[in-house]
């Protein structure tokens, strides 16, 4: 099992990063393994708002500062944004932090034990024994953008996976989204079944960020009927949750789901646009397990909940 989830720089006020990473760390310490989590996959905007260096302590490391497994990543359009009064060039800091050249304490860390990772890329794959989690960088643009050379490394990554062990996309941009200002991406849809097509295979299950709520879609991808699509970008943002239009609200009051979006091949069949939350993904040889935890009030007891999915899907691999 691990966590993912995206959208978690804090900016000046910790309360809501501090709330998941409280029940992510409950995960830690009441979970015997082999369900207890091995890592948590980060899926962009590390930190706030255009990737500085300054703020990977009070965003970064202090939050986490009692979570006892390592932390892996792929940028979001924050972690690229550049600050020019900073001097730093797009994606500095996150290099520094995720794609060290050897496991050290990071200078932008000031009191944690963590060290840096050593990622490859800020685009790469992690081999487990269980999964293949392709990680992507889809830039800064709104809608996202991948290059000709990460398109052909996409490509060969899908060919080159286990063809035993299913796989994970991971993606800072959604691909569908029912949040009107932050929609799916049709270019990043299109990149995907192209280069699904291209590979002659498609990944089991989709995880995404940027919007700050969480949503569930299922959608056909190649030779699959239902793919899971999940923006899971509620990890700690500060401000208030995106929320989604009144006819998402009112179908799901009068039990509508899974709700069609505008004619397209897409369902969007849960999602929670009033709790921040994350994921917990459990692999087993047979299925996928993605359960959101959407985390309570600070004021309520978290030992209480924290083993209580607000939303939960399967998918046979």
């Amino acid at each position: 099992m691990f966590h993912s989830v995206g959208d978690t720089g804090g900016v000046n006020t910790p309360t809501y990063i501090e709330g998941v990473s409280r029940f992510m760390e409950l995960d830690m310490a009441f979970s015997k393994r082999p369900d207890r989590p091995s890592f948590f996959y980060h899926l962009g905007d590390v930190v706030y708002y255009d990737g500085e260096s300054a703020n990977y302590w009070p965003e970064f490391y202090e939050p986490y500062l009692n979570y006892h497994a390592p932390i892996v990543a792929i940028p979001g359009n924050h972690d690229g944004d550049v600050n020019p009064t900073t001097g730093e060039s797009s994606l500095q800091a996150f290099v520094r932090n995720f794609c060290a050249q050897s496991a050290t304490i990071s200078p932008d860390n000031l009191d944690a034990p963590r060290r840096t990772m050593t990622q490859p890329n800020v685009f790469w794959t992690m081999n487990t024994p269980l999964v293949t989690i392709i990680g992507m960088y889809s830039n800064c643009p709104e809608g996202g953008q991948i290059g000709d050379t990460q398109r052909s490394w996409f490509i060969s990554e899908l060919k080159a996976a286990d063809p035993s062990l299913p796989i994970i996309l991971a993606i800072h941009h959604p691909i569908y989204s029912a949040y009107g200002p932050h929609p799916g991406s049709t270019r990043l849809k299109g990149l995907l079944e192209h280069s699904c097509a291209a590979a002659g295979r498609a990944p089991d299950a989709v995880l995404t960020g940027h919007v700050h709520n969480y949503q569930r879609f299922s959608a056909p991808l190649y030779n699959k009927k239902n793919v899971p699509f999940i923006v899971a970008g509620a990890g700690g943002y500060n401000k208030r949750l995106h929320v989604l239009g009144r006819v998402f609200h009112q179908a799901r009051q009068k039990g509508k789901h899974p709700i069609r979006i505008q004619g397209e091949p897409e369902f969007l069949e849960d999602f929670n646009d009033s709790q921040h939350g994350y994921l917990r993904v459990t692999v087993t040889r047979k299925k996928i397990t993605l359960d959101y935890v959407a985390v309570p009030d600070p004021s309520e007891n978290a030992k209480d909940a924290f083993l209580k999915p607000y939303d939960t899907v399967e998918v046979a691999v």
